[in-house]
């Protein structure tokens, strides 16, 4: 390979890179039910999700969509699942420690400190945490398992092949944040964060639409969360 050619193909390496961290919000004017019936849902959906720290292939596929409007954050799950474990619980109930479920992790101002993380599972049981960081560079976290998205809305619905899943999370909500530095967003904004499947079949997976650098287990790496742009 001679040295324009090499260029171009690192060239290409670096584009797909930066690419691939940053991925699209589509504004939409389309009204979506949050029933777990995704046939009005209309936007692309990204992914496969991968082993979240390692990038190897998930045993099922997982595929999330995000759409927005003046109002509202929407997402929306397509899971495959051959054995769907859980139940229907309380809201706030630990699921993520026993069953089959999505999750969002939503940093908008992108400094680490705080931000939100949304779960549910395949029986629209769903859970909203805050999580503020408590030592130097996030080595640890306060859970605040009280904290409430006001006019959220989650469905799941099982299917012949797994589950459907979404959320809507009013803008409004999202701005009584303390020290969270949200603000309403417009076309070309950017929020850090991460969507994320726990899938306890007959392999446990932790899975992620953005793998991580890093091959530290956990979700709970803020300096890795890939950046979602909010688009037309």
């Amino acid at each position: 390979m001679n040295c324009k050619l090499l260029s171009s193909f690192l060239l290409l390496i670096c584009i797909f890179k930066s690419q691939a961290q940053t991925f699209p919000i589509y504004k939409t004017k389309e009204t979506i039910a949050i029933d777990g019936n995704l046939s009005e849902w209309n936007k692309p959906f990204l992914g496969p999700f991968v082993i979240h720290n390692t990038r190897d292939k998930a045993s099922q596929q997982t595929l999330v969509s995000l759409s927005w409007n003046d109002e509202n954050l929407y997402i929306a799950y397509k899971s495959i699942d051959s054995k769907i474990i859980g139940k229907p619980q309380s809201k706030d109930s630990e699921i993520f420690n026993t069953d089959d479920l999505v999750e969002i992790f939503l940093d908008p101002d992108g400094d680490g400190q705080n931000y939100v993380e949304i779960g549910v599972n395949a029986f629209s049981t769903y859970y909203d945490v805050l999580l503020k960081c408590i030592l130097p560079k996030c080595g640890g976290w306060n859970m605040e398992m009280n904290f409430d998205i006001t006019g959220i809305e989650t469905a799941s619905k099982i299917t012949s092949e797994g589950y459907n899943t979404e959320i809507k999370i009013p803008f409004l909500s999202l701005e009584k944040i303390q020290n969270g530095n949200f603000y309403k967003p417009k076309t070309g904004t950017k929020w850090k964060g991460n969507t994320f499947r726990i899938d306890y079949g007959n392999t446990i997976e932790y899975l992620a639409l953005q793998p991580y650098k890093s091959n530290k287990f956990s979700f709970h790496q803020p300096e890795e969360f890939a950046v979602f742009e909010f688009v037309e």
